[in-house]
């Protein structure tokens, strides 16, 4: 089992902080991703977003792979995940920004590379209560066939209809969004050479 000692508890990868795409491959069993949240013009972190932020914290262990994933709604304002780099006050083996994700899809889809390069064998997605569900379904359905368990948690928060109500439509875009990234992921693999 990668990252951790038989019957012991999770070892610690080596400590790195980095931005998406660069570095070293730690083994680790889990990968805690932070959903980044904002409503535009701000360039400082959403209370929604900062509340997510420190559940991540208080759930982080130095044998946990951390990905923050969030863009910028604005041009001009830093990437949410930048700003919760700037905030992170948890544990880690490893942090990974991720400020080019858009979308649920674009997080879960994101993620999937650290996800597989670290080994892990959990996912937890740290998100708010109203969006949880469609988070987790989206990174199941592109973990698809992987022994790799996924969760969601969430702050504590009052109930928010609004929220709720807002989910829906998006829950019928998603079949189209996780075809499309399913798409870019096929395209992007390694193609065999011919036999010769």
């Amino acid at each position: 089992m990668s990252g951790s000692t038989p019957g012991g508890p999770p070892k610690p990868c080596d400590t790195l902080f980095r931005s998406r795409g660069g570095g070293g491959t730690p083994q680790c069993d889990r990968v805690i991703v932070v959903l980044g949240y904002s409503d535009g013009g701000r360039d400082e972190l959403h209370p929604i977003g900062a509340a997510r932020l420190a559940r991540a914290a208080e759930i982080s262990t130095a044998a946990d792979v951390v990905v923050l994933s969030g863009w910028a709604r604005v041009a001009g304002t830093q990437p949410e995940a930048r700003l919760m780099a700037a905030a992170w006050a948890g544990s880690a083996a490893e942090v990974v920004v991720d400020p080019d994700a858009r979308t649920t899809v674009g997080n879960a889809f994101n993620a999937l590379d650290d996800i597989r390069r670290v080994g892990a064998r959990e996912i937890v997605v740290v998100t708010s209560r109203w969006h949880a569900p469609r988070a987790k379904a989206a990174f199941r359905v592109l973990l698809w066939r992987r022994s790799v368990r996924v969760r969601a948690t969430f702050p504590r928060e009052p109930a928010n209809l609004g929220a709720l109500i807002r989910e829906l439509p998006l829950w019928a875009l998603l079949p189209a969004q996780l075809w499309h990234a399913r798409q870019l992921r096929a395209r992007a693999a390694p193609t065999a050479p011919p036999p010769g």
